[in-house]
């Protein structure tokens, strides 16, 4: 398909479309626009990067700005559900661009911020709610949000949001929404789980299809680095400068991983920024902003926190290291080459890391080039540190058992009658006398 004349959108979505600088629609956006338009459920399969937003986005506010106007207070027609706080503010800001046009209003809810402006606009009534599981569950709890009304579902990253622990609130969410509805679910990934959510949710849904399961972007180039552990820093900060790398996307596995590493990045002069789970959204949000803006050259983030990253044109991608979950590499990379772009990502990789390497080999079904930068060649004696054995946890106690004494006996009624004679402050006109 050449164009997106050809989908069957209003002219106001295709003004909006063109103002945003778009004149064809990405394979995803071709299969599933239609589709989506004619009202049926659909499973799409789509890593990020496809232009699966806008591949939803652009049906749902043609097909509510289609529908009959509901009397009374506005309740919500469309419900957009996502796993992170950034990628519910993209979705949102994908819904205000495309839908400048239309007279639908939207809001987007998430936690970590003030929750009174949210509650604010849900009274005044949206048509379009973006929204984490979290937040959307304490607003349903207070009686701020009508879903009884709902035309349209949208699970976004699915997977993510299993992978998350989110499937509880999940469950809870759809007991409040219509039987009858149009549901739209996304995933990078088609786990059994996924397969289950998806059975138990849509009716005779169309596949939407654009890569093929945990397949890593052939628009990537993918090096890893052999290097010993204590030389990654030096290396990452020697890569940047030495290939003037201006916008650097670096996942850690840790969220203190990812502050010291910025800070080390930091004194070797290079602008840093990290983001994680525990940074207020505020700062996750300024963090981002000065990384887009060229204000940051390098952003650490672990890979919760840059789940829906949407960094238009990101061309460098480095794992400092390597996740334990093969699939997040392939999500990781895909944050870059996105949209027809070639990106490249490097991986720092210490003997400790040569199974992960191994999982992601397997699973992407090919075995990645290695290349030694001079200066950095890793020690060939060095041998994997040893795991560290588990500490062994005190036996939980009962629920009212009471503590037991060093001894190991629990405190007998006397001992414990003798505790409390001990403890009972004496009487001072005792004392006096």
């Amino acid at each position: 398909m050449n164009s997106f004349d050809e989908l069957g959108l209003s002219a106001e979505l295709l003004r909006a479309v063109s103002e945003q600088g778009y004149s064809q629609p990405t394979p995803i956006q071709a299969q599933a626009i239609p589709v989506i338009l004619d009202g049926r459920d659909v499973m799409g399969a789509a890593q990020t990067g496809t232009g699966k937003t806008a591949g939803f986005t652009l049906p749902l506010l043609q097909r509510l700005s289609s529908l009959p106007s509901v009397r009374g207070p506005r309740p919500v027609r469309a419900l957009v559900l996502t796993p992170t706080r950034e990628l519910a503010a993209q979705v949102g800001d994908s819904v205000a661009d495309y839908g400048k046009y239309l007279p639908l209003s939207s809001a987007v809810i998430f936690g970590g911020v003030n929750i009174n402006p949210q509650t604010a606009a849900l009274r005044r009534g949206v048509d379009i709610l973006v929204a984490t599981p979290g937040r959307l569950l304490d607003h349903a709890n207070q009686r701020n949000v009508d879903l009884s009304k709902l035309d349209i579902l949208v699970l976004d990253e699915a997977d993510r949001m299993l992978d998350m622990g989110f499937i509880h609130d999940i469950r809870r969410v759809l007991k409040l929404l219509p039987a009858k509805r149009q549901n739209l679910l996304f995933s990078a990934t088609f786990s059994d789980e996924i397969k289950a959510l998806a059975d138990g949710l849509l009716d005779q849904p169309v596949l939407v299809e654009v890569a093929r399961r945990n397949t890593a972007s052939e628009a990537v180039a993918q090096t890893i680095h052999p290097v010993d552990k204590n030389q990654k820093r030096q290396l990452l900060s020697y890569l940047i400068g030495a290939n003037n790398w201006k916008q650097v996307l670096v996942f850690t596995r840790t969220k203190h991983g990812a502050n010291r590493l910025a800070q080390q990045l930091e004194k070797d002069g290079l602008t840093a920024a990290a983001i994680h789970g525990n940074k207020s959204q505020g700062a996750r949000t300024r963090a981002l902003a000065d990384f887009k803006s060229g204000k940051v050259r390098v952003l650490v983030a672990t890979d919760i926190a840059a789940r829906g990253l949407d960094i238009d044109q990101l061309p460098h991608v480095v794992n400092f290291e390597l996740p334990n979950v093969p699939e997040d590499y392939v999500h990781r990379i895909g944050r870059t080459g996105r949209a027809g772009n070639v990106g490249e990502a490097v991986s720092l990789v210490c003997v400790d890391e040569n199974k992960l390497l191994r999982d992601i080999e397997k699973l992407i079904k090919r075995e990645l080039p290695k290349v030694v930068i001079a200066g950095f060649e890793p020690d060939p004696n060095a041998v994997p540190e040893p795991k560290e054995k588990p500490q062994a946890r005190p036996p939980r106690r009962r629920l009212g058992e009471k503590p037991k004494t060093q001894g190991g006996e629990r405190p007998s009624g006397e001992q414990n009658r003798r505790r409390r004679r001990r403890s009972k402050p004496k009487n001072p006109a005792t004392q006096a006398a």
